[in-house]
């Protein structure tokens, strides 16, 4: 079971918020004071409410305000104070849209005697007075389902669990979130004949101790009310399971075992969300998991940040994180739609990245301006080779470089990457990397993977067979330069020394040197340049047919960017 749309209306700032989205993830973007957490704790209110409704009589979807907790909804807090006086009736509305799998529409069918085409539109009213719940199902599938809310609700909440981490994350977040864990896993342990025999036999042990108790306060109130007969003093057995279901202490030892409350805001933030993984993926639960969170980047480093990203994104692929967020690398690039942006009072799902960028205040560079896709390499005559091989490659990625969809940008050196991709990174840019297959390469990308900045998939390495180290114009074909440098420099590459499995650089130095040329890095960069130009006057004879392969798997890589990026605008 999964929500799929969530609409509120009249909820504190928020008046109007008409059937969002939710996806994996969800992330709701905006300025301050413009209601995304309002929008955030509404949803939370909602699937709580439902949650909570399981064991409570309805009448016809009517629910008295005396049963709903005011933790969860209150009017005279929760409607809008500004309308609260010219409309003493009103109602704040919650509407929620959940798609059963094939099997909990059958489920459905057999519990609630009643059918689904999969989908199951709820409603929730929340008054001064009193609450309803209605089945918003077209046609008299609806009334008649109302009339079954009792059922109805009973099976959503026992589908779906919604998890709340507000962003003030303290050591009772965490606590509270290991006390549900507990709770669920002993559970379990609680049908055992020999956990069922224990709690009798301290029942047993407490049974004469309470009657003592009872005896006592007896004789004290006859004392002054004659009339009282008898006096026990219990305690239930939900209430004796349940007390040794919430005793947890969480104590950590980094060096000095301390307990979490003890910790730092940072520590404590981090131990309640990475908990909340924990518990969300190892739990015996079958139920949906709702994960709302309220501004995961509080408290955090930013390397923090970054890994707490790559969980969220695990996370998302087994539930539904829904987040607020004012931090660009939360922003979902993969699926425009999944970004809410509230502003001024409303929500609607982003429709472009200029939007977005808009809205969190980023500003991008002239080239990476209407960029949404930003290739990185090493060097400027890297950039320029590309600019004529990709389009000559490619008609997808040359019309997306002329619109300027991707751009290409330069690290200037392979150890500037993590940086770099932490700027692109806060522009709101899907980046891929082309990197030499040399050893200021590889240590840059392990550094950058290191800092949870890059994955396998959004990196190319340019390695051509039978060589130790690569770079990229070894994939160039030699007679594209070889007369080039013979007339200019009156250097050889027919010379022994340009041989052998070092890269191209190194065995162009060693031609150089052996017939008595002069070699710096200077004239390394001029000459890379060169052949950069080489490459933009003649793009489709540049490379060798047996070393093109590393730029051809580059050419995959964007165009299956380019796919999933068309894809999340069209979803």
């Amino acid at each position: 079971m999964e929500l799929v749309s969530f609409s509120v209306s009249n909820f504190r700032s928020v008046t109007s918020a008409y059937k969002l989205p939710i996806r994996r993830p969800t992330v709701l973007i905006g300025p301050n004071n413009e209601g995304k957490s309002n929008i955030l704790r509404a949803l939370v209110s909602s699937l709580q409410f439902l949650g909570s409704l399981g064991g409570v009589r309805l009448s016809n979807g009517r629910i008295s305000s005396v049963i709903r907790p005011k933790e969860i909804y209150e009017w005279t807090r929760d409607f809008p104070v500004s309308l609260q006086a010219k409309s003493p009736e009103a109602e704040t509305v919650f509407d929620l849209e959940f798609r059963l799998s094939p099997a909990e529409v059958e489920e459905f069918r057999v519990e609630v005697k009643s059918s689904l085409n999969g989908t199951l539109p709820i409603q929730l009213r929340f008054g001064p007075g009193v609450s309803k719940l209605v089945v918003t199902k077209p046609g008299k599938g609806g009334p008649a389902l109302t009339k079954k809310a009792q059922a109805v609700a009973r099976f959503v909440a026992r589908h779906i669990h919604i998890a709340y981490i507000p962003a003030v994350r303290t050591a009772s977040a965490a606590i509270q979130i290991v006390n549900d864990l507990v709770d669920r896993e002993l559970a379990l342990v609680e049908t055992q004949p020999e956990y069922k025999a224990a709690m009798q036999a301290v029942a047993d042990l407490q049974r004469p101790v309470l009657a003592n108790i009872g005896a006592s306060i007896k004789h004290t109130l006859q004392e002054f009310l004659p009339n009282v007969k008898n006096v026990s003093v219990e305690i239930s057995e939900d209430a004796r399971y349940r007390a040794l279901r919430r005793s947890s202490e969480i104590v950590i030892d980094d060096g000095t075992a301390t307990p979490l409350d003890k910790k730092g805001d940072g520590v404590q933030s981090l131990a309640a969300l990475s908990l909340m993984k924990y518990a969300s993926s190892s739990g015996s639960s079958e139920r949906q998991l709702v994960l709302a969170i309220e501004e995961p980047e509080s408290h955090l480093h930013p390397r923090a940040i970054h890994q707490l990203r790559v969980v969220l994104d695990e996370l998302s692929t087994q539930h539904q994180v829904i987040l607020t967020t004012h931090c660009p690398l939360f922003v979902d690039r993969t699926n425009l739609k999944s970004n809410i942006i509230v502003n001024k009072k409303r929500a609607s799902p982003a429709k472009n990245v200029a939007e977005l960028r808009e809205i969190l205040g980023v500003r991008a560079s002239d080239n990476l301006r209407n960029a949404e896709i930003a290739l990185v390499v090493e060097g400027e005559d890297d950039r320029l080779a590309l600019l004529a091989l990709l389009p000559a490659a490619s008609k997808r990625i040359g019309t997306a470089i002329s619109t300027g969809f991707i751009a290409i940008d330069t690290l200037g050196g392979g150890t500037n990457l993590s940086y770099k991709l932490s700027q692109l990174r806060e522009t709101l840019c899907t980046c891929h990397v082309l990197l030499d297959h040399d050893k200021a390469g590889l240590q840059s990308y392990e550094k950058a993977k290191v800092d949870g900045l890059i994955v396998p998939a959004d990196v190319t390495h340019v390695i051509c067979a039978g060589l130790d180290e690569s770079e990229f114009e070894d994939m160039l074909d030699e007679p594209l330069y070889a007369d080039f440098l013979k007339n200019k420099y009156g250097a050889s590459l027919a010379s022994p020394k340009f041989k052998g499995k070092r890269k191209w650089s190194d065995r162009l130095k060693a031609a150089f040197e052996h017939q008595g040329k002069v070699w710096s890095a200077k004239v390394e960069m001029q000459i890379k340049a060169e052949v950069a130009e080489l490459i933009e006057a003649n793009p489709a004879k540049a490379l060798n047919a047996h070393k093109k392969g590393s730029f051809e798997g580059l050419v995959f890589a964007l165009e299956a960017k380019l796919t999933q990026l068309d894809k999340g605008k069209s979803s």
